[in-house]
């Protein structure tokens, strides 16, 4: 399964009978599956199955979905409500007696509210539902097409986080192999500490400095955080090959190794080591930058 990326843009639109629609669909960086749909109203039928639809395709974004519907070749119906422009004339009778007045003028009377009501052509249900199964199958299209964009981009990064684990594991393999981590330079280190504690006081018990010089080999030793960090890098490749919605698994490993790089840094105990531990932290930084927009 190829990996995607958590953005991406589709549209889709078609025409079933009087009905015209588009789909304009969009995705961006999400923690988990959100939709937010707008459409028209009166098409609340169709939310459940594209949703429905969406979760089929697509398993982390955040994920906008507009619907635009127009419907033509309806012809509008006129209908003057003659009640109400009777009871209009009459009152107009009444007063013609009373007040000398300009009589009124048809368009004047058609002005008034409620005399003239103007209204669509009722919509055939068969013809609803037809247009409502095309909106649901064009979405379907369009979060296809969405799908396709973000494996795309998905592609992309796959190689861009492949580059950056390449780097992590160059940078551990400098570390391994860092003068200062010889065993000459930690036993010369080690005879410079001892010596400093001896000046302080000539009366070190020799079980106790002992201790010490174990513990500050102990301190100084980053074996074990570059076997993690060689585990982690494994472990991601892996996830990437796999492909598939993998973008939280990458995310703790990329936690992972910025714990390994802030350990390393601290026990480095020469200017080349803290060098390299610094590298390290800055390609770690770009790689959980670029797993943030991973599915």
């Amino acid at each position: 399964m190829a990996l995607s990326s958590m953005t991406g843009f589709a549209r889709s639109h078609g025409v079933c009978g009087p009905y015209s629609w588009a789909w304009e669909i969009k995705s961006v960086n999400g923690k988990g599956l959100d939709l937010r749909l707008r459409m028209p109203p009166g098409w609340d039928a169709v939310d459940g199955p594209v949703r429905a639809r969406l979760s089929e395709t697509i398993a982390r974004g955040s994920v906008q979905a507009n619907l635009t519907i127009e419907r033509s070749g309806a012809a509008p119906t006129v209908r003057i409500n003659t009640e109400i422009l009777d009871a209009v004339l009459a009152a107009l009778k009444q007063l013609r007696s009373r007040v000398d007045a300009t009589p009124p003028t048809l368009d004047g009377l058609l002005a008034l509210k409620g005399v003239m009501e103007v209204s669509e052509t009722e919509e055939s249900e068969d013809e609803r539902r037809s247009a409502e199964a095309a909106v649901i199958k064009g979405f379907g299209d369009a979060v296809g097409a969405l799908g396709d964009m973000r494996r795309q981009e998905g592609a992309v990064l796959g190689s861009l986080l492949s580059t950056r684990l390449s780097e992590i594991a160059a940078l551990a393999e400098r570390a391994d192999k860092s003068p200062g981590r010889q065993a000459e330079a930690v036993r010369a280190r080690l005879a410079e500490q001892i010596a400093k504690l001896l000046e302080q006081s000539e009366r070190f018990d020799p079980d106790r400095l002992h201790q010490e010089a174990i513990l500050i080999a102990t301190k100084a030793d980053v074996r074990e955080e570059l076997d993690r960090l060689a585990a982690h890098v494994t472990q991601a490749r892996n996830l990437i090959g796999q492909g598939g919605p993998v973008g939280r698994r990458l995310d703790f490993l990329a936690q992972e190794f910025n714990r390994e790089s802030n350990t390393l840094c601290a026990k480095a105990n020469d200017v080349e080591l803290t060098n390299i531990g610094l590298e390290l932290k800055a390609a770690v930084e770009q790689f959980r930058e670029q797993v943030q927009n991973v599915e």
